[in-house]
């Protein structure tokens, strides 16, 4: 059966009288890793201002490793306005949930000492690998230099042992200057493949938009809002598309982000082409494809 192309948006302005809440994503669309991106910020705040039955909200939905504080204080640092949004939800928000369901264990952290926080007063004890009850695992510890391969002696010998794993960023790559960083997902990835256990915190997981929709709904003191004036606006298919569409919540794809050069849109084609090829080819598919959020 021939699918219905899907529509290319040159502006956020064109769908938004459609939605009381838009789920965006952060790494990608508000910001590449080494700077903001002012007119996805601008087109956010737009948004918010729309007159309408409800309040207009935009939850920050990211997969980032660390409290939400954490993500607020990159956003500050890029010039990203508080204006732009009303909450911020993290997968290491979800995490802390997670580890709170465990009290008292011993966990190791597998990942940068930046994603640190994502322990800050919870009821656990740090330990090495050898003495751990549970893997927490934020990302590479070198993810300029390592690769997932770098870990599978380590990972054997936690599954020798039956150790769980919580990731707290199911994200297998980010864009950071033009290139792709390895992340948290490919170390679970491989630790599954080896028959170990391990619990997902973020997206493209349930737990994360139950959770979003009721922060929404918190905000106003009303019923969450409908899923289907509800929009997830990302630049991932696996994670932000895939994760919308599961919890059949209408998705916008930013093609400038970690699927730019497969889509075409790199610094050599400013344009955004024929993405149907593309998107034939891919498990899930947009509701809609913008080059960039802008308003």
């Amino acid at each position: 059966m021939t699918q219905s192309p899907v529509p290319t948006l040159r502006h956020l302005a064109d769908v938004a009288e459609r939605y009381d809440l838009i789920l965006c994503d952060v790494w990608g669309v508000l910001h590449d890793g080494t700077r903001g991106h002012a007119a996805a910020g601008e087109a956010l705040i737009r948004f918010r201002g729309l007159p309408g039955p409800r309040p207009r909200r935009v939850i920050l939905v990211s997969n980032a490793p660390r409290p939400w504080q954490g993500v607020q204080k990159i956003l500050d640092g890029y010039g990203v306005k508080r204006e732009a949004y009303d909450a911020i939800l993290t997968s290491g928000d979800l995490t802390r949930r997670l580890i709170a369901e465990h009290p008292g264990e011993r966990v190791y952290h597998l990942g940068p000492e930046r994603d640190a926080p994502v322990f800050d007063g919870l009821d656990l004890t740090l330990v090495p690998g050898t003495e751990a009850q549970r893997i927490v695992c934020t990302g590479l510890f070198d993810d300029d230099t390592e690769t997932a391969e770098d870990y599978r002696e380590a990972l054997a010998a936690f599954r020798a042992r039956n150790v769980p794993m919580i990731c707290a960023n199911p994200d297998l790559v980010v864009e950071r200057e033009k290139r792709l960083i390895p992340c948290a997902g490919l170390i679970a990835q491989a630790y599954e493949a080896l028959g170990g256990s391990v619990v997902y915190a973020g997206k493209p997981y349930r737990p994360v938009y139950e959770t979003a929709l009721a922060m929404a709904g918190e905000l106003d003191r009303l019923p969450a809002p409908e899923v289907g004036r509800t929009v997830a606006v990302g630049d991932a298919i696996r994670t932000d598309i895939a994760g919308a569409a599961g919890y059949g919540i209408p998705s916008i794809l930013v093609a400038r982000g970690i699927h730019a050069e497969e889509l075409g849109v790199t610094a050599e084609h400013h344009s955004l082409g024929d993405v149907a090829d593309w998107l034939s080819r891919q498990p899930v598919r947009p509701d809609a494809v913008i080059e960039r959020l802008v308003w």
